[in-house]
Parts: structure tokens; C-alpha cells; sequence
């Protein structure tokens, strides 16, 4: 949902690699070593094996198959993205909640890609709420019965943030981090990024320059199976959403670029306020909405 039209750091080197199901992409201006390779490829397959409920082996998957729930730790270095889960849970009314995961998976939308709708158990469901259903202490979550955790609005951005931060740690100062369309940037020089169209493919419905921030994207024609089946649900009904298409969101790190640029769907911007970010998003009528401080070129 995203597109570089001007090049990284000049003659440049590129580590592509794949994590938690999608293509990664890190520009930086000398070639990374073997070593810090090697360390972000640790960092994403642990970050996997803890988040991914399409793993048998994960933290997630235990969660979700624990009989009489249980108290379950997870590390402490996503300390940051729970407490922005129980930001966006709160700021949305329960419009992004982490627990759609079965309700996912009941659509189709499960570790075996069935992609067929399991009406009868959805309309018999009573729905899981992360304020009601999970307990919190710290990094530590406590349930009474399975739950399935879907980190979909915000965890491709937060791996996006953990990756940068071990470059940055590594004394990095160019880079861009591309998570399959969700960037970070770092460095003296702009980059001009496109904002895709999400019906047309190859087509930009605007650009925006990017510079020591991170863009989000997000859009129901990205993961879709069928008539109006796809992967953005408004926690409080459970259904796809049905009224945006396609949303883009700027802000200081990827993780909250990410989370809002799925809130974006599912509730209007003044209920974010207090988050500092601009966007822009796209109705399924095609119309175009932009926020004042937007400082990008919308080709309408």
C-alpha cells in the first residue's frame, strides 16, 4: 500500500529477507554484517514464534488451547505494544480489540487458510473482549478460558520499530526499514513515498516525503477471500467493515502508525486525538479524507 518513488541512500546496499509470512526489505548505505543479519533474523523468528497464531508452537496458540485459560508471560520487550493495545482498545470503544482472532478464524481466516466462513458458530459466539476477558500485569496476561490474540493492527508496524531499534543500536544512521509496506525511515534525506492505490495496482493516489518517521498502510483488498470477507474487523460487531478501504497513517514509530491506520476503519480520527499523527484515508465510495497536517500531494 505503499511504493518508494526516490531511491534509498544513494549507492546503497539491500537486505531482503522473509518474516512472519511477508517480504522484508532494509536499505541501508553500506551492507549490513553477517552478524547483525543474523540478529534481526533471530529477532523476527522469535517475535513469530511468540505472536503468530497460525504457528502450533507459538504463545499465542498456547493461549488460545489452554482449557481453563492461565497466566502466560510474554517478553518484555513488547512491554510497548500491549500498552498500545490497551491505548487503542480504550480510545476506540472496543473498535480495535486484539480478541477478533477467533472471530477470524470463524471467517475463515485461520491457521489453515479454510477461507470458509463457519456461520452457525459465529452467530451462536458470544465474543471475547480484551478489557473484559484478559487481565493484565505488566507483560503477564491472565485468562479464565481460551482466547485467540490477533496482533493484525499493530504488530507488523511494533516488528518494523524492533527492527530499527537493533540498527540504530548497531550505530546504523541510514537506513529504511519495508515491512511489506509499512517503513521507517531514519537519516538526513527524504524519501518520496507513494500511497498505492488500492484497487489499481501500480497507481499512487498521492506522495508524501518521509524523513526520521514512520508510514502505514492498510487495506481490505490486501487480505480478502470472498464478498466482503477480509481481515479488518470492527471489535464491537465482529463483522469486516464495510464503509473504508484504505487508510495511511504517519507518525513517529510503526507501531502507532500501524495501530491507527487500522483505528482509521473502524472509528473517526477526532476519537484518536490524542495521538500525534496525520493520514489519509479512502472511502468505498472513493472518495479521499485527509488530515489539515498532511504534508504530502493527494492527485485527486
Amino acid at each position: 500500500m505503499t511504493v518508494a518513488t526516490s531511491d534509498a541512500p544513494e549507492n546503497g546496499a539491500v537486505f531482503q529477507f522473509t518474516a512472519i509470512g511477508t517480504g522484508w526489505q532494509i536499505d541501508t548505505e553500506h551492507p549490513l554484517p553477517g552478524r547483525l543479519r543474523a540478529e534481526i533474523t533471530a529477532l523476527t523468528e522469535d517475535f513469530d514464534r511468540v505472536w503468530s497464531r497460525f504457528r502450533t508452537d507459538s504463545l499465542v496458540t498456547e493461549i488460545a488451547h489452554a482449557p481453563g485459560g492461565g497466566r502466560f508471560t510474554f517478553p518484555s520487550r513488547d512491554t510497548l505494544l500491549l500498552n498500545l493495545y490497551d491505548r487503542l482498545v480504550s480510545e476506540t470503544g472496543g473498535a480495535v480489540d486484539p480478541l477478533v482472532g477467533r472471530d477470524l478464524e470463524l471467517l475463515g481466516y485461520d491457521a489453515d487458510y479454510t477461507l470458509t466462513p463457519d456461520h452457525a458458530s459465529l452467530a451462536n459466539r458470544v465474543p471475547d473482549s480484551w478489557f473484559r476477558d484478559v487481565r493484565r500485569e505488566a507483560t503477564t496476561i491472565i485468562t479464565d478460558h481460551p482466547v485467540v490474540i490477533d496482533i493484525g493492527a499493530a504488530g507488523k508496524g511494533y516488528l518494523v520499530d524492533l527492527i530499527a531499534d537493533t540498527l540504530r543500536d548497531a550505530d546504523v544512521d541510514r537506513f529504511i526499514v519495508d515491512g511489506s509496506g509499512d517503513l521507517r525511515h531514519r537519516g538526513l534525506d527524504p524519501v518520496v513515498v507513494g500511497l498505492e492505490h488500492p484497487t489499481r495496482p501500480g497507481r499512487v493516489i498521492g506522495t508524501v516525503p518521509l524523513q526520521d518517521r514512520a508510514l502505514c498502510a492498510s487495506a481490505t483488498t490486501r487480505r480478502a477471500w470472498g464478498e466482503g470477507l477480509h481481515h479488518v474487523l470492527d471489535g464491537r460487531t465482529r463483522q469486516p467493515v464495510s464503509n473504508v478501504i484504505a487508510a495511511w497513517t504517519i507518525a513517529a514509530d510503526a507501531a502507532t502508525a500501524d495501530g491507527l491506520a487500522t483505528a482509521l476503519f473502524v472509528t473517526e480520527p477526532e476519537r484518536l486525538g490524542s495521538f500525534t499523527f496525520s493520514w489519509v484515508r479512502m472511502l468505498t465510495d472513493g472518495r479521499v479524507q485527509w488530515s489539515n497536517d498532511f504534508d504530502g500531494e493527494l492527485f485527486l
